[in-house]
């Protein structure tokens, strides 16, 4: 295993240019720590997989360097780099029985069959492949194949890193969760450093220590799951994660309070003066905010839609042409469709250019 640099990474499919709308993935630094469990997070094309195969060598960078502990791989073919990549389907032989694929990256490097057989049989069991380890892989479903493309993946233990390309996408969704919480065990045990690429949050939250998430091939944030839930850095960061995602609203910021469609709100921070030309938003969760009572001191709201959801209400409200989205989990004291609507202070954010800002703590 390897600590993994990325020293001024960019790419563009077009070759170099000096526009940076021609590249794909913008300027970045990052390091991946040995052992650690990563997830790159994002919408299609922000630049997630071509950042994993950058890594993998299966891309050439228009720009910058790679290194494994330090060393500068940015060169090297992919068989070099001694990397395990999982794809989004599953890359089997079908003719091989399930114990044939799952052996075969070992006995390709010469390994005895003294050390394979129990490797194999281990994984197997993780993988709930065990009753199927002498059948024909043509022969198993397609959920059962992507097990053991995870498997060919898994079975070096000298690997410096295993990338996973949104591989649970032919997944059945009843699986899903009990194949993330397998992988998190294979990693405590086994300590792989393990990179996972998916535009799943529920994914992306569930598995890794810490998500890179990325927006138009930049890195918008990086951070454990709460951080990226409870402290946004990005607009797009606080709308994509979250269901619903966190409400964004533009307002005007004079100091500790906001003003929303006319109406001013008292914050607990002190901003700083900005750019009269900046783009100034408010953030806020939906599990931050409280319906109240018309006669209640807040936001004048009318509500539009109600979503019953079981254990909670998401409540989508309007001040004048502003909306919000409001978990809410009961409606004691209110009758008809007017309310008022609280907002947490200690949990609202101020946005500027569609980024955070921080606050002087009054």
């Amino acid at each position: 295993m390897a600590h993994i640099t990325l020293k001024d990474i960019a790419h563009s499919y077009t070759g170099e240019s000096e526009n940076p709308e021609d590249f794909a993935l913008k300027k970045l630094n990052l390091t991946w720590q040995d052992g650690g469990a990563y997830a790159l997070l994002g919408p299609s094309g922000c630049g997630k997989t071509t950042l994993l195969n950058i890594i993998s060598g299966l891309l050439h960078p228009t720009r910058g360097q790679v290194l494994f502990d330090d060393q500068d791989v940015t060169g090297l073919p992919t068989e070099q780099r001694n990397i395990a990549q999982i794809f989004q389907f599953p890359v089997i032989y079908d003719t091989m029985t399930v114990f044939q694929n799952l052996a075969f990256p070992l006995k390709n490097r010469g390994r005895s069959t003294k050390e394979i057989e129990p490797r194999v049989i281990e994984l197997a069991g993780i993988l709930g492949l065990e009753k199927d380890l002498y059948t024909k892989a043509q022969h198993l479903t397609a959920d059962s194949k992507q097990k053991i493309s995870l498997g060919r993946g898994l079975i070096r233990k000298s690997v410096n890193a295993i990338l996973f390309d949104e591989p649970l996408t032919v997944i059945d969704p009843q699986l899903k969760w009990e194949l993330r919480s397998q992988l998190k065990f294979l990693h405590k045990k086994f300590g792989f450093t393990m990179i996972y690429v998916t535009h799943d949050q529920t994914e992306a939250l569930t598995f890794a220590d810490k998500v890179i998430v990325m927006y138009e091939g930049e890195i918008v944030q990086v951070g454990t799951p709460e951080a990226l839930f409870e402290k946004p850095e990005h607009t797009f960061v606080g709308y994509f994660i979250g269901s619903p995602g966190m409400n964004v609203c533009p307002c005007e910021l004079q100091k500790d309070r906001i003003i929303i469609e006319t109406y001013e709100l008292a914050l607990n921070r002190i901003y700083e003066d900005v750019a009269p030309s900046s783009k100034i938003e408010v953030g806020i969760r939906p599990e931050h905010l409280v319906l109240a009572p018309p006669d209640t001191n807040g936001l004048p709201v009318k509500i539009t839609r109600v979503d019953d959801i079981g254990r909670h209400k998401i409540v989508r409200v309007a001040l004048n042409n502003r909306e919000f989205n409001v978990v809410a989990r009961e409606f004691s004291g209110m009758t008809g469709d007017r309310c008022a609507l609280l907002f947490d202070t200690d949990h609202t954010n101020i946005y500027v250019n569609d980024h955070l800002i921080s606050g002087e703590q009054m």
